[in-house]
């Protein structure tokens, strides 16, 4: 094996210069484990296999797609590296097929993005978005018609008890919420330990009055929230989604937003990234929009920089990463240099 480890990064979030659009994650300090780092693909297009060979592993700082095409002929690649929690655009199989092990970086964005759905449940609670227009408008005389539904009595309702969502009800408790949960399987101790209820789908979505969406996107939960689901809401209730596009049917949410099925929406994701310019979502005074970037602060990319590097250093070195999640055919051991 060669004695230096190279690294391909995705180009579509970094410059030649290792700042990225999260900023300084930390590639200098790859050097010094005697790792070296190349930018590859272009913005807007898939990667292409031949652009692969020859690096030892991948960061991926987007969900730029790797499958089986990006895959094909590919001889060198041992390891794929994803910067945050989202794995969904990695063909786990192919890589099993192949012997790459696939790691994510969960932990150092838990914070972050409990913070974030934090941030929209407070915008919608007290209507932000709209007295902030009222302001710049200078309608000050309409402030009484954006009183804001409040938080006192509310029953937020979490759907998804990964790391995020145990992260977020957590900091939901601590502001003395009302907190209700449904995951596809028990989480009897986390529940207790948090003072919560763990319910059914149906009945979580029908009691919240903010219902926040943190679970992982796959084949289980595509559509996960769809035109039944959204009927079930209360009328005055609020969507708040953090997970991926796909868990909700969006063209099913513009409708029940556009009729007042439901009260409102925060959405950081959507089914089609970036929105596109005509989505009728722009336009509804009672959604706040994010472009799947709430979360984007600091800390969180020092956090999320440490850790996904961590991982490709610990392959690099033939150690065991923390974060596998996928069972590649050759140990990470064997994939050392």
């Amino acid at each position: 094996m060669s004695s230096t480890w190279k690294l391909a990064i995705t180009a579509d979030y970094a410059e030649p210069d290792g700042s990225t659009i999260y900023g300084d994650i930390g590639l200098a300090s790859l050097a010094e484990h005697g790792i070296h780092w190349s930018l590859v693909g272009e913005e807007g297009r898939d990667l292409r296999a031949e652009e692969l060979e020859g690096f030892d592993a991948l960061l991926l700082l987007s969900g730029t797609p790797v499958g089986r095409a990006q895959l094909e002929g590919v001889t060198t690649l041992k390891h794929v590296a994803r910067f945050g929690a989202g794995f969904d655009a990695v063909d786990l199989e192919a890589c099993d097929e192949r012997g790459i092990t696939v790691t994510n970086a969960p932990t150092g964005l838990r914070v972050p993005m409990a913070h974030t759905a934090l941030t929209f449940l407070f915008a919608l609670a007290h209507s932000l978005l709209p007295k902030d227009r009222l302001v710049r408008e200078a309608a000050w005389d309409r402030k009484a018609e954006h009183r804001g539904p409040g938080l006192a009595d509310a029953t937020i309702g979490m759907i998804g008890l990964g790391g995020i969502g145990r992260e977020t009800v957590s900091h939901l408790r601590a502001l003395d919420l009302e907190v209700i949960a449904w995951n596809r399987s028990p989480r009897p101790e986390f529940c207790a330990e948090a003072g919560i209820e763990q319910l059914d789908l149906d009945e979580v979505i029908a009691r919240s009055d903010y219902l926040i969406l943190t679970v992982a996107a796959n084949d289980g939960t595509r559509h996960l929230i769809g035109e039944r689901e959204l009927a079930l809401m209360k009328d005055t209730a609020f969507l708040i989604n953090i997970a991926r596009g796909a868990v909700v049917d969006e063209s099913a949410l513009i409708v029940a937003l556009q009729e007042g099925t439901i009260a409102g929406a925060g959405l950081d994701v959507f089914e089609v990234e970036p929105l596109p310019a005509d989505s009728p979502l722009i336009a509804l005074e009672n959604v706040v929009l994010s472009p799947h970037a709430l979360c984007w602060t600091a800390d969180f990319a020092a956090a999320t920089g440490a850790e996904a590097l961590g991982e490709v250093i610990a392959v690099a070195e033939g150690r065991t990463p923390r974060n596998v999640v996928n069972a590649p055919r050759t140990t990470v051991r064997d994939a050392g240099r």
